[in-house]
């Protein structure tokens, strides 16, 4: 009988927003690398037990956890049970995210309030949360999942824009803070993707993202969390902000 990957120090990793589209590819990627896995959903509990079960299938360990993340009880629940669970958490991916676009003069404050909460504030609970489990264990990374729109703008998107730019500082801020404890902080801009978050857009919107690659087309959800696997396992890089796309910004 071959012998089980895990032990009591396996690695532990924490997704939010694991049940679809990009944070789906990231559980199960890390599940492949022998990582334990927590996925988290808001609602799609049935999405997020298929990704569990397909993980566990590839010879993983993975768990399902629902929690709001806007919500910061609900996070710190989680959390706790994450650790409760698995007695640590080695990696933290910030990947819960909406947009809904409107043009700045038309967006109600509730549009803008929701995606605020959801993509920045999110966040920032879920950090804050496990940043005390990562400094007691004096060790630990967190990989936000930002957008190159927070770099160069986008007509209709001004919330989500302003999120994700958020989401690049508090990376920035929390890697200063946190490094003294052997904790890195880092963003990834993901580029364009085919996932349910960019359904809603025109094929000419669709084309016009892609032709603004100079290489023509655009990343897939597996180049992606390829890379974020790497990452997670680059001790001395901290405070960096990568886009995976070939959009060059001035």
């Amino acid at each position: 009988m071959k012998p089980s990957p895990f032990t009591s120090d396996s690695k532990v990793a924490l997704i939010t927003g694991a049940s679809r589209g990009l944070g789906r590819q990231l559980a199960l990627r890390f599940g492949e690398g022998h990582w334990r896995v927590a996925v988290n959903f808001k609602e799609r509990k049935q999405d997020a037990e298929s990704v569990a079960h397909t993980i566990s299938q590839l010879g993983g360990q993975a768990v399902v956890y629902q929690a709001d993340v806007r919500n910061k009880e609900s996070v710190e629940q989680m959390v706790e049970d994450a650790v409760r669970q698995w007695r640590r958490i080695d990696l933290l991916i910030n990947n819960a995210g909406i947009t809904k676009d409107d043009l700045l003069i038309k967006m109600g404050e509730s549009v803008w309030d929701e995606v605020l909460d959801t993509n920045l504030k999110g966040s920032f609970h879920c950090i804050q949360a496990v940043a005390k489990v990562m400094m007691q264990q004096k060790a630990g990374h967190i990989i936000n999942i930002a957008s190159l729109v927070a770099l160069q703008g986008a007509v209709g998107q001004a919330a989500y824009a302003a999120s994700k730019a958020g989401l690049i500082g508090l990376t920035k801020a929390a890697a200063r803070e946190l490094g003294p404890f052997g904790i890195r902080v880092n963003a990834v801009l993901p580029g364009f993707l085919p996932t349910d978050m960019s359904l809603d857009l025109s094929r000419d919107k669709r084309k016009k993202i892609i032709s603004a690659n100079t290489l023509g087309r655009s990343t897939t959800t597996e180049e992606v969390a390829d890379f974020v696997f790497q990452l997670s396992a680059m001790p001395s890089t901290s405070g960096q902000v990568f886009n995976l796309d070939s959009r060059i910004t001035y």
